[in-house]
């Protein structure tokens, strides 16, 4: 197929059909682009809407993101889930702020070198954002190429994810680039649908061997099953009063990275509780019951947490409000990252936060 038999029929859908309205295609920047796509990895579109309008009042230029406390942009992802995306998208904004004077690079091995950025992210910045001929490959437009050419494998595995990178770089055009990446996005979101899609309405209908063998429902193939491992913690939900709980903000890196959290305990036995919390957080605290657990699903393992409610007694030195370990008041909305299942239970705590303990 030759790429004029493909970009101007899709070209000229979206001129007609295509999604004009969406909150990040107004006043289209790099800034503003490199912010929705972010989010929309992993996510999908109407959760990362109100997501990233709040981001935007709050942030509306990369310099202010780039000024900001990563405790805010962490508190404004809370929900959003894979935290490193935040963590990233900070970083890259003091890159550009502070290091390129404000300047985005435009080409794909610069873009690509910022945190977070990775190649179909940097081509949709260089594309809708610049008007820069990049390559987009998001999941709607690899289920898009998958059916029209009856791809096997699993898109994300190598040989397959090879194979679409090749074709997605052979359509794209040099001219129309802003239309055709928007047109593939949206052909997939709207019509070439995970389920049921709307083939009789598709511009690329003609070109689609899914389509024509009446196979759409078998591409693109799925992920080949794992079994996910099973882990457990406790979280100790340790009350000086109240309505105050001890919060321990997490190590940069890893699950929940610079996230707030309550402190987790190794085992849940209760000498071992104890002991962790006289050896690492330097308080004495009596249990005072043990919640039923509750389960979280990351991307590669179960998440078994069991709450521990503690009362606390004394501490060998005054627990200080520090950057490692502060007491949040229930009373108050957090002004910091919280991890899902801490924002959860620490609701639950505040609705329960004027019965006596």
């Amino acid at each position: 197929m030759k790429n004029k038999q493909i970009a101007q029929p899709v070209i000229d859908w979206y001129k007609q059909h295509g999604r004009k309205h969406l909150p990040w295609q107004k006043q289209r920047n790099p800034y503003r682009v490199w912010v929705s796509e972010i989010m929309l990895q992993q996510t999908q579109v109407a959760t990362v809407i109100p997501y990233y309008q709040r981001f935007m009042q709050r942030f509306p230029t990369i310099e202010s993101l780039a000024q900001a406390e990563l405790d805010e942009v962490l508190q404004l992802w809370t929900g959003l889930g894979y935290y490193a995306r935040g963590r990233n998208l900070h970083r890259t904004a003091q890159i550009i702020a502070h290091e390129r004077s404000g300047l985005w690079p435009k080409n794909l091995c610069e873009m690509q070198s910022l945190p977070g950025i990775g190649r179909s992210t940097a081509g949709a910045i260089l594309s809708l954002g610049m008007g820069i001929r990049g390559v987009i490959l998001d999941g709607n437009v690899k289920r898009v190429l998958a059916r029209m050419h009856c791809l096997k494998g699993w898109p994300d595995s190598g040989e397959t994810n090879k194979t679409l990178w090749q074709l997605a770089d052979q359509y794209t055009p040099s001219r129309g680039i802003k239309s055709f990446n928007q047109a593939m996005m949206d052909i997939g979101a709207t019509l070439c649908s995970k389920k049921n899609p709307t083939c009789s309405f598709c511009p690329l209908n003609t070109h689609c061997l899914a389509f024509q063998r009446q196979v759409t429902d078998q591409y693109p193939q799925p992920k080949p099953k794992i079994q996910r491992p099973k882990r457990s913690t406790s979280m100790l939900i340790i009350r000086r009063n109240e309505s105050e709980v001890l919060l321990l903000q997490r190590p940069p890196q890893g699950i929940w990275g610079g996230l707030w959290s309550f402190p987790e305990a190794p085992k849940p036995q209760k000498a071992e509780i104890l002991n962790y919390c006289k050896q690492q957080l330097g308080i004495e605290a009596d249990i005072i019951q043990t919640w039923n657990p509750i389960k979280h699903t990351f991307s590669h393992f179960h998440l078994a947490i069991t709450p521990v409610e503690l009362i606390y007694r004394k501490s060998r030195h005054q627990v200080a409000e520090t950057r490692k370990l502060i007491w949040h008041d229930l009373n108050t909305t957090a002004q910091f990252g919280l991890a899902t299942p801490v924002k959860k239970l620490l609701h639950k705590l505040a609705q329960n936060s004027e019965e006596p303990l």
